[in-house]
């Protein structure tokens, strides 16, 4: 299924139901009260996130979301059915924005399964004839119209929810290290930009705990203006709880090591400031690469600034398992003060 991370739709609640004009007639009574039922009350709008989705296609497709309106009431104090709700899935991770007046504001964040909100609430039923019987009004012959339902133009705009997010340059090598410690089957080729779209792979451990990785698609410079689909990827970092940042041995310049690295953390802070102190783990791939004398030199580089730098072959696997252990020991540190600072259920 393609992955699509933004979607417009329109939706509408449910009008309520007419209510009822009727009276009374039996064979003994020949001229009874008003006995005309209230409407039923339109079905209302609910957005539910679902942890099972992982796009927003569907709505590409079904643009338009209303629920069932409301019954009209009947004679003999019959009330008319409620309309149905409208439930709208969207994955977890997805904000929804409604458009008022050109303007746009978050009206939900959805970053629990099952969590769920009204966008819109169906309309009152309208009253029966009942109702409106009086000392001075005997024969009511009028009842309430429904309510209209409520039209709203919604944009639904999702940001992966994941704990970690793999970034890097194009071509570094992040679609591959998820092929394998993962059962996320990304496509994998040596050009830039072969992933279009987040990859989301879970690694469980034999305690079964699970850890979500995110291989965010390949970075550019500028990519905080927009380069690249910049913001298109970009807002999909802001859910990871840390970042693993793979730089390509290649790309590696022993004279200032850090620089490849510093390309991407720089575009993190210009996008949002928060982005920039986000952990990471910082690696460099494809050592496969380079022969023992290279290796050797770009070790010793980053060993000269006295930073922690892992290196592995994502391709062959060597130093794959180090790699894998430094981001579940980060994982678990982030849910531990997360828990103890009260920023997680």
């Amino acid at each position: 299924m393609r992955f699509v991370d933004e979607a417009k739709i329109i939706i509408r609640s449910g009008s309520g139901g007419q209510g009822s004009v009727s009276f009374r007639r039996e064979k003994y009574v020949p001229r009874g009260g008003p006995d005309g039922g209230d409407g039923g009350k339109g079905g209302d709008v609910i957005m539910r996130a679902n942890n099972n989705l992982l796009t927003l296609y569907d709505y590409r497709h079904a643009s338009f979301q209303e629920a069932e309106s409301g019954r009209p009431g009947g004679g003999r104090l019959c009330y008319g059915r409620a309309g149905e709700d409208k439930i709208v899935e969207v994955p977890v991770g997805t904000q929804v924005f409604e458009e008022v007046d050109g303007q746009e504001r978050l009206i939900a964040d959805f970053t629990k399964d099952g969590q769920e909100i009204v966008v819109a609430e169906g309309g009152r039923g309208g009253k029966g004839n009942t109702h409106f019987k009086s000392s001075v009004m005997q024969v009511p012959r009028f009842a309430q119209p429904g309510e209209p339902g409520v039209e709203k133009y919604i944009r639904l705009e999702l940001k992966v929810f994941a704990d970690v997010g793999l970034l890097g340059l194009p071509n570094a090598g992040k679609s591959t290290l998820i092929s394998r410690i993962s059962a996320a089957r990304p496509k994998i080729a040596a050009y830039p930009f072969t992933t279009l779209a987040p990859n989301l792979g879970v690694v469980i451990d034999e305690h079964e705990r699970k850890l979500v990785v995110a291989d965010i698609p390949g970075l550019i410079e500028g990519a905080h203006t927009g380069q690249g689909l910049g913001h298109t990827f970009l807002r999909h970092v802001e859910r990871s709880r840390f970042l693993v940042h793979i730089l390509s041995i290649e790309d590696v310049n022993v004279e200032d090591p850090l620089s490849g690295f510093h390309i991407l953390d720089d575009e993190l802070r210009k996008f949002d400031p928060a982005l920039g102190e986000k952990p990471q783990i910082r690696v460099i791939n494809k050592i496969d690469l380079a022969d023992e004398e290279r290796l050797a030199e770009v070790r010793a580089a980053f060993d000269r600034l006295g930073l922690k730098v892992y290196f592995m072959s994502a391709l062959d696997e060597t130093g794959v398992d180090v790699v894998l252990d430094a981001m579940w020991n980060l994982h678990l540190q982030t849910v531990k003060d997360e828990t103890e600072h009260g920023t997680i259920d």
